[in-house]
């Protein structure tokens, strides 16, 4: 039976129990050794109690809600772990300080949406050099094929195959890789990219696809302060409503669209939607549906079928 004498122990033998399964748990890795430590400071010792999860997650600095049950939610499976060998351990039940998740509604990007902020992208400063130049190709590729931020962003020159059309997404989310197919314009967007690329860093030694003027690759934190200069230029920061458009909203975008594109084309949906699942990454159709919004051109697509589905069972012999 393991002997622990402080939370850190617990802690460390609960991840590499996990991460020998094969879960990685970087975050939720970070908050429990953050617990730990808050565990260490305020003297406790023993077993995991309640009251000190419930110390823990009320100790969050987020302003919302949703911060202490959030904080909360990582402990339940470290509970159910120190529970097979410490039964006084006391596991948080469900949802005690309501939903860890919320679904912030996204915002569906228009064909005029798009253009006006590839516009606004291209002229980014400085004007002459790579970085607007690299914005408006990402921005487009994310439009155009629904990749995650961060698998446009991981792209290494030998995964875009310009001359089939085809991106290499390699161990992405859940460590799956899979192949993008790109439309003609989409491929042509990316050969210019390169023209330019080439032309403005010759001498670049850093691999990956997307770069900036000195030579290395956009990250994360850079790609969403530019599209926030972007955003804010274009007056969508926020918008009239509240709701300020992200980045990952993009994915959302084409999600619906596609959809939208399959209704107009008379596609059965349903037995299209396992390859959109498949083209995006998704271990399940359910995480598919998840990108799925009720924008009033789906809802009108939704509506005529209802009404056409009425009709059928009026005209139908009793």
């Amino acid at each position: 039976m393991n002997r622990w004498f402080s939370m850190p122990e617990r802690v460390e033998a609960y991840l590499s129990a996990r991460r020998a399964l094969g879960y990685e748990l970087r975050i939720e890795g970070e908050q429990l050794r953050r617990f730990a430590h808050f565990a260490e400071q305020q003297g406790h010792r023993g077993a995991l109690t309640l009251e000190l999860a419930l110390d823990w997650a009320n100790a969050s600095k987020k302003k919302s809600a949703i911060g202490p049950a959030r904080r909360l939610e990582p402990l339940r499976p470290f509970a159910r772990y120190c529970a097979l060998f410490e039964p006084e351990t006391e596991v948080p039940p469900p949802r005690l300080l309501g939903p860890a998740h919320r679904r912030i509604a996204p915002y569906i990007y228009s064909d005029a949406d798009i253009t006006a902020m590839l516009a606004v992208a291209q002229q980014l400063s400085p004007v002459d050099g790579l970085r607007p130049v690299t914005m408006r190709c990402l921005l487009g590729l994310l439009a155009a094929t629904g990749l995650r931020v961060s698998e446009a962003l991981s792209l290494h020159r030998g995964d875009v195959d310009l001359d089939r059309g085809l991106l290499t997404v390699r161990e992405s989310k859940f460590h799956k890789s899979r192949l993008v197919p790109l439309h003609p314009t989409a491929r042509e967007a990316l050969a210019e990219y390169v023209c330019v690329r080439e032309r403005c860093v010759p001498l670049a030694q850093d691999p990956t696809f997307f770069l900036f003027d000195n030579g290395r690759a956009i990250n994360y934190q850079q790609a969403r302060y530019a599209f926030g200069q972007i955003r804010s230029r274009l007056g969508w920061d926020p918008l009239p409503d509240g709701r300020l458009p992200r980045l990952y909203d993009l994915r959302h975008a084409f999600a619906c669209r596609r959809l939208l594109a399959w209704y107009a084309e008379g596609v059965d949906v349903q037995w299209a939607i396992p390859h959109l699942a498949t083209y995006l990454g998704h271990r399940k159709v359910s995480d598919t549906y998840w990108y799925l919004t009720g924008i009033p051109d789906l809802l009108a697509v939704a509506a005529k079928r209802l009404e056409q589905a009425a009709s059928r069972s009026t005209e139908e012999p009793s």
